[in-house]
């Protein structure tokens, strides 16, 4: 970090910002294996925000990787930096009074951790998309799988790179044995429970 900056407060504070979009600003991380269903949950559930008047955005990883985190390949580094910079613009929206939908694969425990560890308690919920491998690569929507297991993708999560699970997320969401309606619904049902909506 550079010895020559100062950090600049901004004249409008997260609690005003809050108050004049009416409701609490948090961030909701679905992490899982590609093709689990994290960017559908996070678009559906954005979507039952927008009905009901909450300000919220979706940061998907692929999306992400065509601009701010272009410059990033796939080794472990690289998918530590990837999520470091997403940890910092979701904390950002977080502050602007928005609710942030991260849709990230996020592998390592490590690195979810510090994204949790930058915001408030009761601004970060870990949501595991939990479905099998095997489901996984039936899916399969972007043909990575069979890319991987050909040898064409190299560190491939859940082929021939590990994939850590979440010790104690908030919530577990099985989209395997679920729809997406009813996986959505139990998201809102949470969110609503706990008072973040």
């Amino acid at each position: 970090m550079s010895a020559n900056i100062t950090w600049h407060a901004s004249s409008i504070s997260k609690s005003e910002r809050r108050l004049r979009n009416g409701h609490h600003s948090f961030v909701i991380w679905f992490t899982g294996l590609s093709g689990s269903g994290k960017s559908t949950l996070a678009n559906a559930v954005a979507g039952r925000l927008f009905d009901d008047h909450l300000q919220s955005y979706v940061l998907d990883g692929d999306n992400i990787r065509f601009g701010l985190n272009k410059d990033l390949g796939y080794s472990e580094r690289d998918r530590k930096e990837n999520i470091r910079r997403i940890g910092e613009v979701a904390k950002l929206f977080v502050d602007s009074g928005s609710v942030v939908l991260t849709a990230f694969i996020s592998p390592y425990k490590e690195d979810r951790r510090a994204v949790r560890e930058l915001l408030k308690a009761d601004e970060f919920i870990e949501i595991f998309v939990k479905c099998s491998i095997d489901e996984c690569e039936k899916r399969d929507p972007k043909g990575l799988y069979q890319k991987a297991r050909n040898g064409e993708i190299k560190a491939f999560t859940g082929i021939n790179a590990p994939y850590e699970e979440p010790d104690k997320p908030e919530m577990i969401i099985d989209t395997e044995h679920f729809t997406i309606d009813q996986c959505v619904n139990q998201i809102i049902d949470y969110l609503k429970a706990n008072k973040f909506i």
